[in-house]
C-alpha cells in the first residue's frame, strides 16, 4: 500500500474499530499488531484436547452496546450473536433456590419494576428498596452521585448500603452485576461507574438490558472478519509487527516496525494501558506530560475462566447466575453454539484471590461449585477441562487510581484508543469500541 494516512498500533476491540471507522471514511489505514493474530485481549486460541477454539474469557455484550453493534454492523457479522429478547437472568443461591429475574418490554423504568416486583426471590422490603437504587440511576437522586474525582470517590459497596440494600440483596442482585461490569469486588472498584452502566443497562429501552453473547469465537466475530474488512478496501493489517512511535518534539513522526520506519501524519495507540509506555523509545516524550507514569501507575484486577466437558447436556439455558462463590456465572457454550454434549464455562470475575491457584486446583474449585448447584452436572461424567488466566484483564476502578486519560494527547497526530481511555465505561468491549470511534472521529474533524 502507499503511505498511510493513519497508523492503528493495537488490533484488539478499540484498534479495529478506529482503523475500520477511519477506512470508512476514505482514509489508508496501517494496522501493526505484536501478536501473530488479531485480537487482543479479547482473543481465541485452539484447545489441543477437543480441537475446538476458546476464547481467551466468556465475552458478554449487552443490548445497549451500541456502538459494538454499529462495529459489528460495518464489518459484516451482526448475526454471529445470540441475543436475549429481553433480561432474563437465572440464579441458583448457595442453598440450591433457584429463581430467575426477567424484565417484561414495557418502557423504562416500568420493565425493572415490574420485572423485581415478580422476582419470587426477594421480600417485599427488598424489592421496595430495589427502588431507591433506580432512583438514583434514572436521575431523580442524582445529589448522591459521589465525586468523580477518583480517590473522594466511594467504593460500590457503600454506596448500595448507603441506598439501603440489605447484605441478601446485595450479594444476589447488586454484586453479580457490578463483578460482570467492573471486574473488581464491590468493596473495591467505585460506584461512579457501576452507575453509569446502570444507567445505560435499564435506559429507556428494555431491549437494552438483554444479554447478548457471541455464537462463534471471538476471531470469528470480528477479528478476522475486520481484517479483511480493512484489506478488501486497500489497507492493511500486519501482526508479529512491534511497533514504536517516533516522536519529535510535539509530534509525531512516524512508527518504526520490522526494521523500517514508516512515515504516518496520525498515529492511534490503541494498546491496553500496561502496554502503553513500551511503545516508545525511552526516555519518554516530555510532550506525554505524566501520562506514561499515569499508565504504570495504573493497577489491573484479572479474570479466571475454567472451561468443562460433559459427556451429556447438563444445562438448558444459556446463561446462570451462582451467587456468593468464587466463579459467579456458568455459561453453556453448548446451548448457544447448538452442540449435543455441554460445554461450560465458568467464569471467575475479580479473581484475585484465585488467580495463583494452579490448573488443577482451579478446576476442582470449578467443578465443585458447579455440582453443588447443577445435580445434572454432578452426575455426568467430566471429559476434559481447562482453565485460563487473564491476569491483567482489566485496569482497576478502585478511589484513588491515576486518572484515566482522554482521547487527545500533548503530542500533536497522537490519539489513544483503547477501554482504559475515559468513556465513562469500565473496562469492556463497549468501551473500547467507544473509544476507538471517538479516536476515529477526532481524525475526521482534523480533516
Amino acid at each position: 500500500m502507499t503511505a498511510p494516512d493513519v497508523i492503528v498500533i493495537g488490533a484488539g476491540f478499540a484498534g479495529l474499530a478506529a482503523a475500520t471507522a477511519l477506512v470508512e471514511r476514505g482514509a489508508r489505514v496501517l494496522v501493526l499488531e505484536a501478536r501473530p493474530v488479531p485480537g487482543g485481549r479479547a482473543s481465541a486460541v485452539r484447545d489441543a484436547a477437543t480441537g475446538e477454539t476458546l476464547d481467551n474469557g466468556q465475552h458478554v455484550l449487552m443490548g445497549c452496546y451500541d456502538d459494538t453493534f454499529r462495529f459489528l454492523a460495518r464489518i459484516g457479522t451482526p448475526d454471529r450473536v445470540h441475543r436475549q429478547a429481553g433480561l432474563a437472568v437465572t440464579t441458583i443461591e448457595r442453598g440450591g433456590r433457584r429463581s430467575t429475574l426477567r424484565l417484561p418490554p414495557l418502557p423504562a423504568p416500568l420493565h425493572l419494576l415490574a420485572g423485581v416486583l415478580a422476582w419470587d426471590a426477594l421480600s417485599w422490603r427488598e424489592k421496595v428498596s430495589v427502588m431507591r437504587v433506580g432512583a438514583a440511576v434514572t436521575g431523580r437522586d442524582r445529589h448522591t452521585l459521589p465525586d468523580r474525582s477518583g480517590a473522594a470517590a466511594v467504593t460500590v459497596y457503600d454506596w448500595l448500603v448507603g441506598h439501603g440494600q440489605a447484605p441478601r440483596l446485595i450479594e444476589l442482585l447488586w454484586e453479580p452485576l457490578a463483578l460482570a461490569a467492573l471486574n473488581q469486588p464491590i468493596g473495591v472498584a467505585a460506584a461512579d461507574t457501576f452507575i453509569e452502566v446502570l444507567s445505560r443497562t435499564f435506559g429507556p429501552d428494555a431491549e437494552r438490558a438483554s444479554l447478548v453473547v457471541p455464537a462463534v469465537p471471538l476471531d470469528e466475530l470480528y477479528a478476522e472478519p475486520a481484517r479483511a474488512w480493512i484489506e478488501a478496501r486497500g489497507s492493511q493489517v500486519r501482526t508479529q509487527a512491534r511497533a514504536r512511535v517516533r516522536v519529535e518534539g510535539d509530534r509525531v513522526v512516524g512508527v518504526d516496525v520490522r526494521g523500517e520506519t514508516v512515515d504516518a501524519p496520525v498515529v492511534v495507540a490503541a494498546v491496553a494501558w500496561h502496554a502503553l509506555p513500551g511503545i516508545f523509545a525511552p526516555p519518554a516524550p516530555p510532550a506525554l506530560g505524566d501520562l506514561l507514569p499515569r499508565a504504570a501507575a495504573t493497577d489491573s484486577s484479572p479474570i479466571v475462566t475454567v472451561n468443562l466437558w460433559y459427556d451429556r447436556p447438563v444445562l438448558d439455558e444459556m446463561l446462570v447466575g451462582l451467587p456468593g462463590r468464587a466463579f459467579q456465572w456458568v455459561f453453556d457454550k453448548s446451548v448457544v453454539f447448538g452442540r449435543g454434549t455441554s460445554h461450560l464455562s465458568l467464569v471467575s470475575s475479580g479473581a484475585a484471590d484465585i488467580v495463583a491457584l494452579g490448573n488443577e486446583a482451579l478446576v476442582e474449585r470449578a467443578t465443585r461449585e458447579v455440582h453443588d448447584a447443577l445435580p445434572r452436572a454432578a452426575a455426568a461424567r467430566l471429559v476434559h477441562a481447562s482453565a485460563v488466566r487473564e491476569r491483567r484483564a482489566t485496569f482497576s476502578l478502585a478511589p484513588g487510581q491515576p486518572a484515566r486519560p482522554g482521547t487527545e494527547t500533548g503530542v500533536k497526530g497522537l490519539l489513544l484508543a483503547g477501554d482504559w481511555v475515559d468513556t465513562g465505561l469500565p473496562a469492556t468491549i463497549e468501551g473500547a469500541v467507544v473509544s476507538g470511534h471517538r479516536a476515529a472521529a477526532a481524525i475526521t474533524r482534523r480533516g
